[in-house]
């Protein structure tokens, strides 16, 4: 904003309330008029102090020490005045104070940054989300500890050397027993989540530069795990004697033909079951993560398992339908489960999400717009990073093009 606003310093002394030899010094900054005045606690005999300069007199160690300090605070001040008409904001005797005292949103730290985000967000975000936030919250403060021997810093010192820094911090993290403890997208997640927290301080024009902004997440590609049709089989056809890996089995085959998450599963109650559009048994809820509504016809195997473990619905309409223990213990089981199924491959409970994408749907035709619906994904391109289309179904697709490419020959011949 232009301005033709004066701006002027000077430094003046009052009696010392607490030595009556002495005169405390002060600041008195003018903008346009206005005063705005600030002690620099600093003091010195009357005899030494000369009001015509408004300095230190002489040139003893004392006079010169203490004017150099006053040319300091000189030059900052002028400094907060331009540095507030670069960022267009309104110039004042009291907002230059405010900067130079660092009072103002300039001189926010980065601790007053993750307090406001995690204070506002806790009401935004869900729990799990922001478990990960608190997460990322003690990196930084160890990695300001340990690697740059503060307690805190101020955003307008955050730069992209601090980024790169943090993430070889990151990258090298070991815990007690010296192990690695994260992965390349274990610390692109951190990261990610530290540009989000910058990005809000940006918007509160709390920052004017991002240091986020040359540098790029990189995350690597992988394959998710899911169950092929025939390891889903043979973990439909095996049946165990112990009652919680049984139990566990059922709930995870449930989800590998509804597309829940375990959340979704824990949560799922009689109320979610209603008669659908063709009069058959669908599921409606709303994703505990993304609280997207979805809506999932229920297929026959997925219905037999439910009303194994159904009650009177009358009675307990609110009652938790299917018998799944913690997330932990629920992994801790499917390992054993698979195990003995004879399935080689590392399992956790959303591994059945992958499952019912890629095995039970695309496999069989079902279009990834139908697919992304019955997930509960408001993109299109997140269902592309759970699903894909198996060899078996290419190989499929491409006979019945074979065939037709071979009828139309016929045609042509007859």
């Amino acid at each position: 904003m232009k301005t033709k606003s004066t701006f002027a310093v000077i430094f003046f002394t009052r009696k010392s309330r607490s030595n009556p030899n002495q005169i405390s010094i002060y600041a008195r900054i003018t903008v346009s008029g206005k005063r705005s005045e600030m002690s620099l606690k600093r003091s010195i005999e009357q005899n030494q102090w000369d009001n015509t300069k408004n300095r230190g007199r002489g040139n003893s160690e004392t006079a010169r020490i203490l004017n150099a300090y006053l040319d300091g605070v000189y030059n900052k001040l002028l400094q907060c005045h331009k540095e507030l008409m670069e960022e267009d904001k309104v110039l004042s005797s009291d907002a230059i104070k405010s900067r130079y005292l660092g009072e103002d949103d300039n001189s926010k730290t980065l601790k007053e940054l993750i307090a406001y985000h995690n204070g506002n967000m806790v009401h935004v975000l869900k729990a799990g989300t922001m478990k990960n936030y608190y997460t990322t919250e003690r990196y930084l403060q160890k990695f300001l500890r340990k690697k740059k021997r503060l307690k805190d810093i101020y955003l307008k010192q955050l730069n992209f050397r601090f980024i790169t820094d943090f993430e070889h911090y990151l990258r090298t993290y070991k815990n007690s027993k010296k192990q690695l403890m994260l992965s390349n997208n274990g610390v692109m997640k951190h990261l990610e989540r530290f540009k989000k927290m910058i990005n809000l301080a940006i918007k509160l024009e709390w920052m004017h530069k991002n240091p986020f902004s040359q540098f790029q997440l990189k995350y690597d590609k992988y394959d998710r795990a899911y169950l092929n049709e025939r390891e889903l089989e043979l973990l439909e056809n095996t049946e165990f004697n112990s009652g919680r890996l049984q139990k566990i089995k059922d709930c995870f085959v449930f989800s590998c033909y509804t597309g829940l998450s375990y959340i979704d599963v824990k949560e799922l109650a009689e109320s979610h079951i209603v008669k659908g559009i063709d009069n058959n048994n669908w599921i409606y809820t709303r994703r505990e993560k993304t609280d997207e509504q979805v809506k999932i016809p229920i297929l026959p195997k997925a219905w037999a398992i439910l009303e194994k473990y159904r009650v009177d619905k009358e009675q307990n309409i609110t009652m938790n339908l299917l018998p799944i223990s913690s997330n932990q213990k629920t992994n801790t089981y499917l390992k054993e489960i698979t195990k003995a199924c004879g399935i080689h491959k590392n399992i956790s409970f959303h591994v059945a999400r992958h499952t019912f994408a890629t095995t039970v749907m695309l496999s069989n035709g079902v279009p990834i717009e139908t697919v992304s619906k019955l997930l509960g994904h408001a993109k299109l391109s997140t269902t592309q990073i759970y699903a894909r289309v198996v060899e078996t179904k290419i190989s499929e697709d491409i006979s019945n093009l074979l065939k037709r490419f071979k009828k139309k020959e016929e045609n042509k011949s007859a």
